[in-house]
């Protein structure tokens, strides 16, 4: 099994933009030191909780600060651009980090963003999103002259193709035939995972919904590759889950869910941002459930893995057993709060590396071997 870090980030917008930016680096860097396989990054233009716009620009300040870890974009939201900037920008970053990219993609997830943009509309989004991947791994397959035509974009180069002088030629990605490219998913039975699976991508589910949820990811993932003839493994499935790992159980599991601690600021926003959006359903427990019972409280004590270093491992098999195998299980950053929660949140990671993780490992291990 692998494990990284998946950040949206969800910081506090009340703290100054450039003091978290510095502190969202900081974490991605202390992950490439103990170990982690992947850190993921979000992309989001209007909202100060998210201040990341470009997932692309982020990641290659992290090139020559990082030595191993997997830079990954969680995700790009393909309507927002234009094909031929997501197949150069992506091809940029997969040299100038050795091949380190892995390029998460969707069709968007902001609401203010999809306001801003003039996409409202989910269909047209995910059609928006299907035309541009396709479009993107058009331009990384061939060569100019290009004649493109699309419902939403349409690329010509003929007229200004001079071969002699690689004018008119995009820069390819270092990795062949291109980067590994993966779905997100959030939604019960997500199309997300049957167009995955067809594709050949990976999937990345979210850590805001139940695990109930996330077993359609798999069963979905599962059955679409078989169709295809494709074998569903377990290394395709990343899962995101809200972490914290502590020496002693018990104030680790109430950290997790102290309407002082971070957690509660993530689940606060994360709650009433998709509240507003009349989204929330994603994070019920049951369709029946009544809408005034999705709560920040509701999120901590059901979407968190929280204790020590044993009971984490042991919960993390327990959800693999309860949901499907995944491959690498990715932690979710919260804020640090400058020093209020930093000490805590970082010990976490290290107890991650250090102490869960080989415990999995083994359990692993000795599965696979029986």
């Amino acid at each position: 099994m692998k494990f990284g870090m998946f950040m949206m980030p969800v910081n506090d917008h009340r703290r100054d933009t450039h003091t978290v930016l510095k502190e969202d680096v900081e974490i991605a860097v202390e992950c490439d030191r103990l170990g982690f396989d992947e850190f993921w990054i979000g992309e989001h233009y209007t909202t100060l909780s998210e201040p990341v716009s470009c997932p692309f620009m982020f990641l290659a300040n992290l090139i020559a600060r990082t030595e191993n870890i997997k830079l990954c974009t969680g995700v790009v939201n393909l309507p927002q651009r234009h094909p031929a900037q997501v197949a150069a920008h992506a091809a940029l970053l997969d040299h100038l980090s050795d091949g380190r990219l892995v390029m998460g993609v969707s069709p968007g997830g902001l609401v203010s963003d999809f306001e801003m943009f003039g996409v409202t509309d989910l269909q047209v989004r995910r059609e928006m999103a299907s035309e541009c991947i396709d479009t993107v791994l058009k331009l990384w397959s061939t060569h100019p002259p290009y004649d493109i035509s699309g419902k939403y974009w349409n690329i010509r180069l003929d007229e200004h193709f001079y071969p002699d002088l690689g004018v008119g030629e995009l820069v390819k990605p270092y990795q062949q035939p291109h980067p590994p490219l993966v779905a997100s998913a959030m939604s019960p039975n997500s199309g997300s995972v049957h167009t995955a699976a067809i594709k050949g991508w990976g999937v990345i589910s979210a850590n805001f919904v139940p695990a109930a949820t996330i077993k359609t990811h798999w069963d979905g993932f599962s059955a679409s590759c078989k169709e295809v003839g494709r074998i569903p493994e377990p290394a395709d499935w990343r899962v995101a889950r809200t972490i914290f790992v502590a020496p002693d159980d018990g104030a680790a599991k109430d950290y997790a869910v102290s309407p002082d601690g971070p957690f509660a600021h993530y689940y606060g926003y994360l709650v009433e941002l998709i509240k507003r959006a009349q989204f929330h359903a994603i994070m019920k427990a049951s369709p029946d459930m009544p809408d005034d019972a999705v709560t920040a409280e509701y999120a901590c004590e059901n979407f968190i893995i929280a204790g020590s270093p044993d009971s984490v491992a042991e919960q993390i098999l327990a959800l693999r057993e309860e949901i499907g195998p995944f491959g690498t299980i990715l932690m979710t950053a919260a804020d640090l709060q400058g020093a209020a929660h930093k000490p805590k949140l970082m010990a976490s990671m290290e107890l991650m590396a250090g102490d869960v993780m080989p415990k999995l490992r083994a359990a692993l291990g000795s599965e696979a071997a029986a």
